[in-house]
């Protein structure tokens, strides 16, 4: 069964960044890009499990901070070694300043 759940609000991210969002026992990261869209994935690193919002966002590429592996985070492709595991992406909806996940 799905869920939306409020993750935080559209001016809590700055353009082109990630925050962290935690709901029940996962971690997600939310991004907004420089067209000012949102969008959400998988919180921790295919590869060593890491923290991704403590990572480097360009334009649409989540970069890992521990061994600089590469995510696509509007689809979630992993982009090249170490990293070969696509990240989980959710469905994102805003309503009155709000971001929205849909998760499992």
């Amino acid at each position: 069964m799905t869920a939306w759940v409020e993750a935080c609000a559209t001016e809590d991210i700055d353009e082109e960044d990630v925050i962290r969002f935690d709901h029940g026992s996962s971690t997600y990261a939310i991004y907004r890009s420089a067209e000012d869209e949102f969008f959400a994935t998988a919180g921790l690193c295919t590869h060593e499990k890491v923290h991704l919002a403590d990572g480097f966002v360009i334009d649409n590429i989540i970069e890992c901070p521990k061994h600089n592996g590469r995510f696509d985070y509007t689809t979630g492709q992993a982009k090249g070694a170490p990293v070969c595991v696509n990240l989980k992406t959710f469905p994102v909806k805003i309503e009155s300043g709000k971001v929205f996940i849909e998760v499992e």
